[in-house]
């Protein structure tokens, strides 16, 4: 079943080892004050997405792109990282038809190498270079954000990792590495809306966010909180006018980015995937298109529980996902007989907020079922 698209083009950059405080900290105010305005202004849905251990690269992506939680046995395969074979947002993007450039840490092209229209991979390897590294990845841009010729552009900077792993976070040679990211985002920012201005197209989205964060000796692998926390930031100019006072970034988990970018972009949900939907992302939308994707969610997550759990009709999720199923059902008749549109409203306002209760118990079941699972595969090898 296919699902009209939100968005348009979408650019993910990822920042290797960014660190929620450095975006949302006093570093973020001083170092980056163009992404901190964005924020403030409401025009971006901000949170902090929190990894599960083990925060190396390699697991990381794949946690972003399938919504679903790579086991410790990755750790030893991040150095030598084989195709990834499990459904993924790179696959579904592809066999859509969408073109897909990457600009990066060569971890992805490893991942996913026959997705990418064009590609250009740094080594994560040389990490006494901090600079080079990014700049391989920024001369690209000038030309791509030109271009018609892709839908999605991600972009996988190292450097702030690199510095963390030669001086630590409190380097003096992080301030201006955040700074050279800031004027990125920037550039790439202010592209987008030049180029709906011209079309008239979608909204075009830009998400800014890292793999895994970095301790205070600047390394990662652990479950720390600056290890495991990181920003992520999905900028548009769909959200302007959405949202009040900038509050405190919500916690979630970084499973929850595949899902919210394949509906985003009208693409199926990963089989694995563990994620639920961010429902300020898509706030913007219709009450009726807000209800069908929540729906598309609940239903992939409580199959996904069906075919792992033998005791699935007994989990709360489950249960409450079918009492939301059953009233968004009702809503439809409501909706399609043209009753009353305040009834159909406060209505739909309760149905979400069924379907977002039982995604995040249904979430959490599955999150914990792999992590079971994992741990079980570890000690009997």
């Amino acid at each position: 079943m296919t699902i009209p698209p939100i968005f348009n083009k979408v650019v993910i950059v990822l920042i290797d080892a960014l660190r929620d405080d450095f975006v949302f900290g006093s570093k973020g105010l001083k170092f980056m004050p163009y992404t901190t305005d964005l924020v403030e202004k409401g025009t971006t849905q901000a949170f902090i997405a929190e990894a599960k251990a083990p925060t190396v690269t390699m697991p990381r992506i794949k946690a972003l792109m399938t919504g679903s939680i790579p086991g410790f046995t990755d750790v030893i395969m991040n150095l030598n990282s084989p195709a990834l074979k499990e459904d993924n947002l790179i696959w579904q993007a592809k066999t859509a038809g969408k073109r897909i450039i990457f600009y990066g840490d060569d971890t992805w092209i490893r991942l996913f190498p026959k997705h990418f229209v064009e590609y250009d991979g740094t080594t994560s390897f040389f990490v006494s270079d901090y600079t080079e590294v990014d700049n391989n990845v920024t001369r690209h841009l000038n030309d791509v954000l030109k271009r018609e010729d892709w839908d999605i552009l991600i972009l996988h900077y190292l450097g702030l990792d690199h510095i963390g792993h030669l001086s630590g976070p409190n380097s003096p040679l992080i301030g201006p590495k955040l700074s050279e990211m800031d004027n990125i985002i920037s550039k790439i920012h202010k592209s987008l809306l030049s180029k709906e201005l011209e079309k008239g197209t979608l909204p075009n989205l830009l998400v800014v966010c890292g793999d895994h964060g970095m301790s205070e000796t600047g390394n990662h692998g652990g479950s720390s909180e600056s290890e495991i926390r990181t920003p992520l930031l999905f900028v548009s100019s769909a959200f302007q006018g959405t949202g009040g006072p900038p509050k405190y970034p919500e916690l979630i988990q970084q499973t929850d980015i595949a899902v919210t970018l394949a509906l985003g972009l009208g693409l199926p949900i990963s089989r694995n995937n563990v994620g639920k939907l961010l429902s300020p992302v898509i706030e913007w939308k219709t009450a009726r298109e807000q209800l069908r994707l929540l729906h598309l969610n609940g239903f992939q997550l409580s199959q996904l529980l069906q075919g792992n759990v033998p005791t699935y009709e007994k989990d709360p999720g489950f249960e409450m996902f079918m009492k939301a199923e059953k009233a968004h059902g009702n809503w439809i008749q409501y909706y399609v007989h043209g009753s009353s549109t305040q009834i159909a409203m406060n209505l739909s306002k309760k149905i979400i907020k069924q379907y977002l209760e039982a995604l995040k118990i249904l979430s959490s079941s599955l999150s914990q079922q792999v992590a079971q699972y994992d741990m079980y595969s570890m000690i009997i090898g």
